[in-house]
């Protein structure tokens, strides 16, 4: 089965290469017993993947089993997934078989299972490792034959780090890892989500169609979609439902984005968009550096009018607090003269810093030195420095290529 009956099949919409190869590494791994973990950020569609390696498995025709591990209690998690006897604890007024127990010779799908704590972490590996488990209660062994598939929106390998995920378990359930890249980098499919979710929608609630105008389309891509594909569908139906004219504007999507959080860039027509952000940034905190260098300017000529008994304005005196901390120790007032000795290094200070610090202001220079520092803080991983610097990894071989960093 090609990969395009293979979305038809499971509704899945999208033609990112990192996305396709994904679906492939499922289809290809499913015939094998090995155990799979699907990571990917909330709202990317984890869940298709494992009905995916199930259908297309030797166990397609025995149980499939989805166990949200985040959302059971931590005091009930080992009774789900192993089973209890009766008496086991309080409430446990009857024996009751565990998800591996009931998926026994089909597939458990173990979803956001960074969420497990230790002890069940513990459990969960012998079950990989031998096929046996006990329940809750009981000091029998028993045998179970499932095919694991693990689904998470964490940074396991961080929380192994943390001492949060065991490392013994990791690489047990990372057997074949898949990845879900975020629809941020996905930007050709998301136009095309939009259409499919107020398609389905319009035919919900027996209303015309939304249709995106050209900007509105470039606003859609360039926003980041913190939630995701869950996200982009939920403010397709919020504008289907509450708006009248069927023709969205980019005035008009752009009331429904969420702001906070979000780098949603101004519409250009040159660069990229992660160039944009990441310029703009820049550009801020420069602005903030220049006016700290403006301020430490007119707090040395306010000392040096000092120095030389010039009178000073109420402005200046109202504008710069350091130098009311200078004039009063102690909240005792100090003459002109006592402010010339104890300043007088300071000032002599305050030159030769003006002096030998010349500042390039250059913001290729800059933005040269940030990335420098970016690849030096990560060991030259660029993938970790890009993240760091708040932009794509592919815009940054771009830069390092132009400043000749290789």
């Amino acid at each position: 089965m090609d990969i395009q009956s293979i979305k038809q099949r499971f509704d899945i919409i999208g033609n990112t290469p990192a996305f396709n190869r994904a679906i492939e590494v499922a289809v290809q791994v499913a015939p094998t017993d090995l155990s799979v973990l699907v990571t990917g950020e909330s709202g990317v569609g984890k869940e298709k993947f494992p009905q995916i390696i199930h259908s297309f498995s030797h166990r397609k025709h025995a149980q499939y089993v989805a166990v949200n591990c985040g959302a059971i209690p931590e005091g009930t998690i080992d009774s789900e997934l192993f089973g209890h006897e009766k008496g086991a604890f309080t409430g446990a007024v009857d024996k009751r078989k565990g998800y591996f127990e009931v998926a026994n010779g089909g597939t458990i799908f173990l979803d956001e299972v960074g969420e497990l704590p230790l002890s069940t972490q513990v459990r969960l590996l012998r079950v990989l490792e031998t096929g046996e488990f006990m329940k809750v209660g009981s000091s029998v062994v028993e045998k179970t034959n499932v095919r694991v598939v693990a689904a998470t929106n964490l940074n396991v390998a961080e929380a192994v780090k943390n001492g949060k995920f065991r490392e013994d378990l990791y690489y047990r359930l990372n057997t074949v890892p898949i990845i879900i890249p975020p629809l941020r980098e996905r930007k050709e499919d998301v136009a095309i989500l939009f259409r499919k979710f107020s398609a389905d929608f319009a035919e919900k609630y027996r209303m015309p169609v939304l249709r995106l105008d050209d900007q509105a389309v470039v606003a859609l891509q360039s926003y980041r979609w913190p939630g995701n594909i869950r996200q982009l569908k939920n403010i397709t139906e919020q504008i289907s439902i509450i708006e009248q004219n069927r023709q969205i504007s980019i005035e008009t999507l752009l009331k429904y984005l969420p702001q906070e959080n979000s780098r949603l860039p101004a519409i250009f027509n040159e660069g990229t968009v992660d160039e944009k952000t990441f310029k703009s940034e820049r550009e801020i905190l420069y602005k903030i550096l220049f006016d700290m260098k403006n301020d430490m300017s007119d707090l040395k000529r306010v000392v040096a009018q000092l120095m030389s008994g010039q009178p000073t304005s109420n402005a200046d005196m109202r504008d710069h607090s350091s130098y009311k901390e200078v004039s009063y120790i102690d909240q005792k007032p100090i003459s002109n003269q006592q402010n010339i000795s104890y300043l007088s290094e300071d000032i002599d200070q305050f030159e030769d810093t003006e002096e030998f610090v010349e500042e390039s202001l250059s913001l290729a220079d800059k933005e040269k030195e940030l990335i420098i520092k970016a690849l030096n803080k990560h060991n030259g991983k660029r993938k970790l420095a890009a993240e760091d610097l708040g932009i794509s990894e592919r815009t940054l071989y771009r830069k390092i290529k132009e400043y000749e960093l290789e």
